[in-house]
Parts: C-alpha cells; sequence; structure tokens
C-alpha cells in the first residue's frame, strides 16, 4: 500500500519530467546572461562568483527540501521509480566527482599518458557494472550493497564486514569532494580553504538529508546539467579562439604536438618530481615514454584498479536500485556511459588546450618566457596564489618567467582555465558552478551511501529489527550530519589530493568488495564463510601495503604505487574467497537456487516487498 500510495503521489511528476527539466535548464542558461550582462556593467569577479555559488546551491537545496519523504522506500530507493533516462543522468552527476570534473583534466595536464589510466578505467568499469552487477542486484530488490552480501550469504558477519568496507572506501572519497567544494569556494568567495570545506559541507547536507535518495536523485539530474554546460563551454571557446573549431575533440592533435615542441624549447626535465614553493606542494611537468615497459605497466594496473573499483563503489552501485524494473536498471548503464563519455571525452581536449594557452608565445595568455613581474602581477595569478594554489618564484632571477618557475596545484587547472585562456569571468562562474554540482552531486551520493548502510544493514538489521520507519530515518539523518563533518574536517587537512583520495577510495572497494559481490552472482558455490574471508583478507591485505608504501616503511612490489594498493588487495580476495569456500559446507539447495534466479532477466524481484 505504501508503495502504491508513493507512486500515486509522484506520478505527474514523473510523467513531466521533460518538461520540468527543461524549464530548468531553460532558466539557469538565462540566469548565465543575467550575470554576463552584470560583468558588462562592472560587476567585479567576486560579486559574479558568489551569485553563481549561491544560485545554484538554492536550487540544489530547494529540490532537495521538495522531495523530502517519510517513506522508506522512498528515502533508500526513491521508490523504485526513476525513469532509465534521468536515473543516466542522475548516475552520471553521481560520478562525475570533484576527481572527474576538478582534477582529471589537472593530471592529465601534468602527468599525460599514464592518467589516462583514469579514464580507461573509470569508463570500462561501467562496461562491468553492466555485464556482471547492475541487472542483477536490481533482481534482488535490495536497498544496499551489504543488505546484497547479507541477503546472498545470510547472517549478520557478512552484512557488517561489508559495512565496514564501504564506510571505508566511501568515507575516503568523500574527503575528496568535499576537499574539491572547499576548493572553488575558497577562490569564488575569497575565503581559506579550510572554511570552504565547511561552506561546501553545507550544501551537501541540504541537498540529501531530507529527501533521501529520492532528493539526492532529482538533485543529481539538475547538478549534471549544470556540469556538462560547465565542462563543455570553456573547451568549445578555447578551440575555436586557437583555430581548432568548436568540435575540438577529433582536432587537438596539432595542439599536442605544439604542446611537445615548446616543452623541448624551454628546456623540460624529464625528470618528475614535487616541489613545495610558498607552502604549495605541487607537481612539476613529468615525461612520460607510452612506449616504456614501466609506464605500461603502471597504466595497466591503474585501469584495473579503477575498473574493478567502479564495479565495487557502494554509491554507484545503490543507483541501480532506484530503478522500476531489471531491464530499466540496465538501460540505466547504457544512459550512464553515454553520458559520462560526453565529459570524459572532453578531459584531454581541455587539458591541452589550456596547456598550450600558457606555453604559445603566438597567444597572448602566453606566460612562460614573460616578464616575471607581469606575470605576477596578473590579476587571476595573484588571486590563485592568495589562496595557496599556484606560485611564481624566479628561481634564477632573470626576470623571465621560466616552465620550471611556474607551480600550480593540479586541482586547480579546470577551474583557473576560463582565467587562463583570458575568457569573460562569468564562464570562471559557470565552471565553478559546474564543479560544486559535480562535488556535490558525488557527496550527496556517498554520505548517503554511509548514512544508508549504518542506519539500515548496522542499526535496523542488526542491533534494533524492531525500529519503527521514524526511528530509522532519524539514524540516518543524524549520521548524515556527523559523517560530513568528519569528512570535512579530514579533508580540510589536505592529506592527500583529490586524485590521490579517490584512487584510495576505489582500491578500498574492489579490494573487499568486488569479488564477493561478482561471486556471489555468479558462483553458487560461494558460501557465507568464503565471502567474509574474501571481505577480511582483501581489504587487510591492501590496507597494509597502502600504509607500507605510503610511509616509505617499503618500497613498493613491481613499481605498484599507493595509488594501484587494490592490484594487491584483489587476488587476496580471490585466493581466500575460492579456498574458504571449498573448504567448507556448501551453501543450501535455496541459496543456490536463488543465485539462479538472480541470473534471470526476467521475472519479479526476489525480495520483492519484504523490506
Amino acid at each position: 500500500m505504501q508503495n502504491r500510495e508513493l507512486k500515486t503521489s509522484g506520478k505527474s511528476f514523473i510523467d513531466n519530467l521533460g518538461k520540468i527539466y527543461g524549464i530548468y535548464t531553460v532558466g539557469f542558461l538565462c540566469f548565465f546572461l543575467l550575470m554576463a550582462t552584470f560583468e558588462q556593467m562592472g560587476a567585479g569577479p567576486q560579486f559574479i562568483g558568489i551569485m553563481f555559488l549561491l544560485f545554484t546551491i538554492f536550487i540544489y537545496a530547494a529540490i532537495g527540501w521538495l522531495s523530502r519523504t517519510t517513506h522508506v522506500d522512498a528515502y533508500y530507493v526513491a521508490g523504485r521509480e526513476v525513469p532509465p533516462l534521468y536515473n543516466g543522468m542522475a548516475t552520471a552527476a553521481d560520478w562525475m566527482s570533484g576527481a572527474s570534473f576538478v582534477a582529471l583534466a589537472g593530471g592529465i595536464y601534468f602527468g599525460g599518458y599514464p592518467y589516462l589510466g583514469f579514464v580507461i578505467g573509470w569508463t570500462g568499469g561501467y562496461v562491468l557494472v553492466n555485464a556482471l552487477l547492475a541487472p542483477y542486484l536490481r533482481k534482488v530488490g535490495c536497498y544496499t550493497v551489504p543488505d546484497f552480501i547479507g541477503t546472498r550469504y545470510g547472517g549478520n558477519l557478512a552484512r557488517f564486514f561489508a559495512v565496514v568496507i564501504l564506510v571505508v572506501a566511501s568515507f575516503t572519497y568523500v574527503t575528496a569532494q568535499i576537499n574539491a567544494t572547499g576548493t572553488i569556494a575558497s577562490r569564488a568567495l575569497g575565503i581559506p580553504f579550510g572554511v570552504g570545506v565547511w561552506f561546501g559541507l553545507l550544501g551537501i547536507l541540504l541537498c540529501s538529508m531530507l529527501g533521501g535518495m529520492r532528493g539526492v536523485t532529482w538533485t543529481q539530474v539538475a547538478q549534471y546539467i549544470v556540469l556538462i554546460i560547465a565542462y563543455l563551454v570553456p573547451v568549445i571557446w578555447m578551440s575555436n579562439v586557437q583555430g581548432f573549431g568548436i568540435i575540438p575533440h577529433f582536432g587537438y592533435g596539432e595542439a599536442a604536438s605544439r604542446i611537445a615542441d615548446l616543452e623541448v624549447q624551454y628546456g623540460l626535465l624529464p625528470a618528475a618530481g614535487e616541489a613545495p614553493v610558498g607552502g604549495v606542494r605541487v607537481l612539476t611537468t613529468p615525461h612520460f615514454d607510452p612506449q616504456g615497459g614501466e609506464s605500461a605497466w603502471k597504466f595497466v594496473t591503474l585501469a584495473i584498479c579503477m575498473m574493478a573499483g567502479t564495479a565495487s563503489l557502494p554509491h554507484i552501485l545503490m543507483r541501480y536500485f532506484t530503478t522500476p524494473s531489471v531491464r530499466s536498471a540496465r538501460l540505466s548503464v547504457g544512459y550512464s556511459l553515454f553520458f559520462i563519455f560526453l565529459l570524459y571525452f572532453t578531459a584531454p581536449a581541455l587539458a591541452t588546450l589550456t596547456k598550450l594557452q600558457l606555453l604559445d608565445p603566438s597567444l597572448p595568455t602566453a606566460l612562460i618566457g614573460q616578464s616575471f613581474d607581469k606575470v605576477a602581477n596578473l590579476e587571476w595569478v595573484q588571486n590563485w596564489t592568495n589562496v595557496g594554489m599556484l606560485a611564481v618564484v624566479d628561481h634564477n632571477g632573470d626576470g623571465i618567467l621560466q616552465l620550471n618557475e611556474f607551480f600550480m596545484r593540479p586541482d586547480i587547472v579546470v577551474l583557473a582555465t576560463p582565467e587562463i585562456a583570458g575568457l569573460p569571468y562569468v564562464i570562471s562562474g559557470l565552471v565553478a558552478a559546474g564543479g560544486m554540482a559535480a562535488a556535490m552531486s558525488t557527496a550527496d551520493g556517498l554520505l548517503l551511501a554511509i548514512a544508508n548502510a549504518l542506519s539500515h544493514d548496522l542499526y535496523y538489521k542488526i542491533i534494533d529489527p524492531k525500529a519503527d520507519t521514524k526511528v530509522r530515518l532519524a539514524v540516518a539523518r543524524v549520521l548524515l550530519i556527523v559523517i560530513g563533518a568528519a569528512a570535512a574536517f579530514i579533508a580540510s587537512l589536505k592529506l592527500t589530493g583529490i586524485l590521490g583520495a579517490v584512487a584510495w577510495a576505489f582500491c578500498f572497494a574492489c579490494s573487499g568488495l568486488f569479488f564477493p559481490l561478482v561471486l556471489g552472482i555468479w558462483w553458487k558455490r560461494a558460501n557465507r564463510a568464503g565471502a567474509i574471508a574474501g571481505m577480511i583478507a582483501g581489504f587487510v591485505a591492501g590496507s597494509w601495503y597502502l600504509y607500507m608504501v605510503y610511509t616509505g616503511t617499503m618500497q613498493p612490489w613491481f613499481g605498484i604505487d599507493h595509488l594501484r594498493f587494490g592490484i594487491i588487495g584483489m587476488p587476496v580476495s580471490l585466493v581466500a574467497m575460492v579456498v574458504v569456500s571449498l573448504a567448507t559446507k556448501a551453501p543450501d539447495a535455496e541459496t543456490q537456487a536463488m543465485v539462479d534466479e538472480i541470473r534471470d532477466p526476467t521475472g519479479q524481484t526476489i525480495l520483492g516487498q519484504t523490506h
């Protein structure tokens, strides 16, 4: 009855989604034009930046408020009423984190070829999700990933360890997103980074606390519209100015060749390193040989970790619990890939064109080879320097800025691109709004995944199975605040960059969850003891390796650094799970029959309305 009432109450909204989001898109574009007009009338950058952030956060918060609910099914899985197209957009927004929007192009800018392993891995991971997991998880009809683990393997111990891994992976990931919101807020609002992370957290909580998965879903659709517009506009603008046409994705090879020539001309050293300058810890530009064995090994191992991590991350897999049917879950993955492709296909072009803007002396925006005093006095350079994200240091004292005297945090490449390219500041405001949308959308999903796992799988399923709906939702909302505050505090410490924290999260997830999830669907012989052994052994082995390598206690094995420790955790998890499963009693006939039913894409969900 509750589910029928929920669907009836939301029917008119679902039927008019195209009209609603069409009006929203037109409204956002009108706001953009209004800000452009204000800039022409003399409005300053800080005013425009504040207006963009406040307007977009207000819209997201309003959607979250209008989507507030007291229904358990709506809070945890959006009433399972989200059409595939919009679920694909929401999933893409959930996926387009601060790492994808803010940091990925910066990684490619500084690291080049090997950082494309992130793009290949994250995109390829969705192929694994579609082929191995999403439709079958939806067939079970669970609320969370630990809920599936508990249902498939039975018993609360397996569920508990799944919750632990989920919390560690998602918490690590959410700190990266709050880091991104702090970076954006500090520049747009002119406030310290440590204050900016708390500003970002406030917006995140406003979107997710009241409406749960329903509120987050409809907010994420709106956020995707903003972030993809914000990402494409400056790239198309730069490409047109530089003579590569309005669709640069197929024609920026000439720009890459020009950059290679200029780096040789400027005497760029082939070594990569970190340079602490003026309190800013940034990467100098390294040289990589795509044909080299070590580089290829790093590329492949990074891609594998990112692929398996994508197929293990609970906040992504949760999205496919919200679709009306198993078929819809599969369609959602296809739409997700398309919407994600739009940004990932653009990131290398953005990194290349932005670098050319700084290096090419034929462009008016070039900095290298210019007077040091002229560069240091540029307004955008001063603004980013003041918030600790950029530094220019005249090491050799010749008064001319050399390539190795310009230091920029990789995390700000996308955000600074409009200013680097000399575009109107309204474009910078648009990009800041897009970056905030990307970081907030992912943080919403992550915080919700953690809170839902703790409130549903730990509190309701293990601690107090008799808890009523109000108590369960109250617990989830309190946990959102507590976990969010803890993540903001950790993010403010700047323990690692955005991409580094994200890579850790993926490796934590694949080390402990990938094989228990995949074998839980595709191997009937997998049992509870094997799943528990696989989760514990893989997670502990990966975590131990991360600690030993990151602290310098031991040298990496086979060149596997701290960004790729999933390569250690996953084989350990697989071996432990297979050996222990074969050495202990097989699952009962009922469980094996359930596994057969899971792999049938037709029919009703297995759990139905038992939740």
